[in-house]
């Protein structure tokens, strides 16, 4: 083989933005082996629990993704050698720095085309921050012809099945077939960066902010996924939590999972939590040994406890 071939370096590539969508594909290009960096201007994964968010993004690091932090990008240049040299300013310190890629990826969010559908002319409300339509719980809009569904709506989950279901909702009711209303409570999500996260419900932050820190009884543990042992794998990043209220039956107000297939994990309870799923329920479910969610039907240490709660033995 050619030895300059062998010696070659790995493209370098900036992903801009740290939303899911930016990590999934910093995740995968380090995947297949490129040098990839994600410049982060604020924190990762706004919108999701952020202590999950920070084990997703350690993982990340930990095999060889590269971050870049409170860093917001003030301009690219194209230079002579066909390299892209980014300038980005530090917003702690205010300073400026520069680096050079071979390619850089926009992930800093999405904006909704509106202006151009001559929406104003129908006199459709639109929201003046983002530009979305104001839309009420059966998608009409201000105008009685006209509806919208999907993320263009203001507060509507930026997913596409939730779009999709909410769409054939509203056809049926157009139709006269149904009076039935999407449902945006308890809609799951799974974000596929190299070590899953998946989600249902309040993020422990959201359940505080409406139930107060005395009014919610957060169980996690720290668990070592079969797979991982045989690898010899680290796994100091799977984790789970199930937020709960404090009193009463404890009803499940959020379910959060990092780990192998949280997306197919998370897709199975987030039914039991439309059908308002209690911590009981969950201790009274019977686990399937040996998988990664069967340590959701087994997690018994709060974090109001102190205690360790990393998984031992079977």
């Amino acid at each position: 083989m050619d030895q300059g071939r062998m010696c070659r370096r790995q493209p370098e590539l900036l992903v801009v933005g740290a939303s899911y969508v930016a990590l999934e594909c910093a995740g995968f290009l380090t995947g297949i082996g490129l040098d990839a960096t994600v410049m982060v201007r604020s924190i990762a994964l706004r919108g999701f629990d952020q202590q999950m968010a920070g084990l997703v993004t350690d993982y990340m690091e930990a095999y060889g993704t590269k971050f870049v932090k409170n860093c917001v990008p003030k301009r690219v240049d194209k230079l002579s050698s066909g390299a892209l040299q980014v300038t980005w300013t530090d917003t702690h310190t205010g300073s400026e720095h520069k680096d050079t890629y071979d390619s850089v990826l926009w992930a800093v969010g999405r904006a909704p085309e509106t202006k151009a559908l001559g929406l104003d002319k129908l006199g459709v409300h639109l929201k003046k921050e983002s530009g979305k339509i104001i839309v009420g719980a059966d998608e009409s809009t201000s105008v009685p012809s006209v509806f919208a569904f999907g993320d263009i709506g203001e507060g509507r989950p930026e997913l596409t099945p939730t779009a999709i279901k909410a769409g054939k909702l509203l056809a049926r009711r157009l139709a006269g077939q149904s009076n039935e209303l999407m449902n945006y409570d308890n809609v799951p999500t799974t974000v596929f960066t190299p070590l899953e996260y998946g989600c249902v419900g309040l993020s422990e932050e959201e359940a505080e902010m409406r139930h107060g820190k005395d009014g919610i009884e957060v169980y996690h543990a720290f668990y070592k996924p079969l797979e991982f042992s045989v690898a010899e794998r680290d796994a100091s990043q799977c984790y789970l939590k199930v937020v709960c209220e404090r009193e009463g039956d404890q009803k499940i107000l959020g379910l959060h999972f990092t780990g192998p297939n949280a997306g197919e994990v998370t897709q199975g309870f987030a039914l039991g939590l439309q059908c308002g799923a209690t911590y009981s329920h969950l201790l009274q479910t019977v686990g399937i040994h040996p998988t990664c969610a069967e340590e959701l039907t087994k997690v018994n240490i709060t974090k109001r406890s102190g205690l360790d709660a990393t998984v031992t033995g079977c």
